[in-house]
């Protein structure tokens, strides 16, 4: 069955709501606008953790832990600010504190367990044994390097916003991305001297 001639159909496309918008509802009660908060922003959280930290289950801890902490805290948010810049904030403390946790035997012990789990895709094309050596190299760096590498390049921040998640002044994030982009070129490329 259609619709009547000179009827127009109304769509009913209700606005996307901001993410301010979600956290006024939220801190007005209603805890369901909280879930679409974390829909929109979990996998990029899970993302960055991920490489920051190694492993799939630290990231998930990680990433739950800075999601509670900020759900705690939607009443200090300041809807003027980025709420996803204010969220890395958090996340990112959450990976120091558990990258401080874990101590670099155990790192290298899980590393070396992740390159056995992902021995399959060196076999793989070209693109996968390149992501698989960047990986590799990106566990090499110092965590402050690999931090501001992944919030520029993984997340795509702007070095304003960078600023805002760490503490830290742009030039000594730009320095940071740069040191971190000069290691990882070295290590790739003793990577493919190697072979």
């Amino acid at each position: 069955m259609g619709v009547p001639e000179g009827i127009t159909p109304q769509m009913s496309e209700e606005p996307v709501a901001s993410d301010a918008d979600l956290v006024r509802s939220v801190l007005d009660g209603e805890a369901g606008a909280f879930t679409l908060l974390v829909d929109r922003h979990a996998a990029a959280c899970l993302r960055f953790a991920a490489r920051m930290l190694g492993t799939r289950e630290d990231a998930e801890d990680a990433t739950q832990e800075a999601l509670m902490r900020a759900y705690r805290a939607l009443p200090t948010f300041d809807p003027r600010t980025s709420f996803r810049t204010w969220l890395f904030s958090i996340l990112v403390n959450r990976c120091r504190t558990s990258l401080l946790r874990t101590s670099r035997r155990e790192r290298r012990i899980r590393l070396e367990s992740d390159a056995v789990e992902r021995a399959y895709v060196e076999s793989q094309a070209n693109a996968l044994e390149l992501q698989v050596e960047i990986s590799r190299a990106l566990m090499t760096l110092p965590s402050e390097l690999k931090e501001a590498f992944l919030l520029k390049h993984l997340e795509q921040l702007e070095y304003e916003q960078m600023a805002e998640v760490t503490g830290l002044g742009v030039s000594a994030l730009k320095m940071r991305v740069r040191r971190a982009c000069a290691r990882l070129r070295r290590e790739l490329e003793e990577l493919h001297h190697a072979r």
